[in-house]
């Protein structure tokens, strides 16, 4: 592409001062200022997708997706979809967000109804799977305005005492059997602001996945 003419009085131009200094530049100085534009040209974009939030999708049948930010891809439990997880000092767990697959056996009616008959034979398992299980509450709840149910409890993780919300979801049609298990824990010290079972993912890390999830 040819150049654009310059008037006089607005020249010269910042190329044309440094053009006679580069020609004169020995081969090495030449490229070690290429290797510095690449440098920092890797270093803005490293910034750039520092601040930029994180995203997971999940095609197939049952796509769904969410944002996060201060948590970290881990590999998800047998049979899982997708697990991120933050680890403090030590490597202690602080927080953890997983999706897992969740099927209803074959029912009729409205999919909200049978969720709760669904979780008591899941508050059962959990209880089998997390020593120290204690539910602390149980009920109907949104995620971005789909209809959900959440069972909310404190257990042991890795000999330490966590917070535990798992949010069971369902597609909005009817019939629909298969769905996400969302598992949530919250180290009870990890935030000031979350102060019980009840309030993991109300604020703090875990707000921002599951206020982004998008099931179907």
């Amino acid at each position: 592409m040819a150049a654009v003419p310059l008037k006089p009085e607005y020249g010269p131009t910042l190329g044309g001062l440094l053009a006679p200094r580069w020609h004169a530049a020995s081969p090495w100085v030449r490229r070690a200022v290429g290797a510095m534009g690449v440098a920092l040209l890797a270093t803005a974009v490293a910034v750039v997708l520092t601040l930029v939030n994180p995203t997971y999708t999940h095609g197939g049948r049952l796509p769904f997706s969410f944002g996060y930010r201060d948590l970290y891809r881990v590999a998800p439990d047998p049979g899982g979809y997708v697990k991120v997880q933050k680890r403090g000092q030590g490597g202690a767990l602080l927080y953890s967000f997983a999706v897992d697959p969740l099927v209803l056996p074959p029912y009729t009616g409205d999919p909200l109804a049978q969720l709760p008959l669904y979780a008591a034979g899941y508050i059962g398992r959990v209880r089998r799977t997390y020593p120290g299980f204690v539910l602390r509450g149980e009920g109907v709840t949104k995620v971005n305005l789909a209809q959900a149910y959440d069972v909310v409890y404190t257990t042991r993780v890795e000999g330490r005492e966590m917070f535990g919300k798992d949010v069971l979801m369902l597609p909005e049609r009817a019939g629909a059997r298969e769905g996400v298990d969302i598992v949530m824990l919250t180290a009870p010290k990890a935030s000031h602001q979350v102060l019980s079972p009840v309030e993991v993912a109300t604020t703090g890390v875990l707000l921002r996945p599951l206020k982004s999830f998008s099931l179907g």
